[in-house]
């Protein structure tokens, strides 16, 4: 657990860069090449994340922003680029299909699940389709 400060406040050794609070590297997987904070999406972020990780795995997380292949995921920017019927969601063939949450890797939002992982990609159509509808989920990279 991230030292100093109180709730909303950066630790004693946070990174922050261009205004974003990075967090420090007290996560599992931190300073192994790849961004596992999931409020960040493309190409440098790792191939599962969890609401765990966020302000965890701030040295790769930053190196990735600041090389360009990740950005800071924007709820307003998803919302407005995300065309539900354009998508095709697979199947139900994913590990937690039809439990009220979307556990596709592809979606973020108030509707995806804690846990996400690439290995249920395409995985939870039924989940993911409808919670997308309803604008609880949107694309994570728009």
């Amino acid at each position: 657990m991230p030292s100093g400060g109180g709730k909303g406040q950066p630790s004693a050794s946070a990174q922050i860069v261009d205004g974003i609070n990075f967090g420090d590297d007290s996560g599992e997987w931190s300073r192994d090449g790849e961004c596992d904070d999931r409020r960040f999406f493309g190409s440098g972020m790792a191939s599962g994340f969890s609401w765990d990780h966020v302000g965890r795995d701030a040295s790769d997380c930053v190196a990735a922003f600041q090389s360009g292949t990740v950005r800071m995921w924007d709820y307003t920017e998803a919302r407005a680029a995300t065309q539900c019927s354009a998508i095709q969601f697979g199947d139900d063939s994913g590990s937690y299909p039809n439990d009220y949450e979307c556990d596709d890797i592809r979606f973020e939002g108030p509707g995806a699940a804690m846990g996400m992982s690439i290995e249920n990609m395409g995985g939870d159509a039924s989940d993911c389709s409808r919670l997308c509808d309803y604008g609880v989920v949107f694309l994570r990279d728009y």
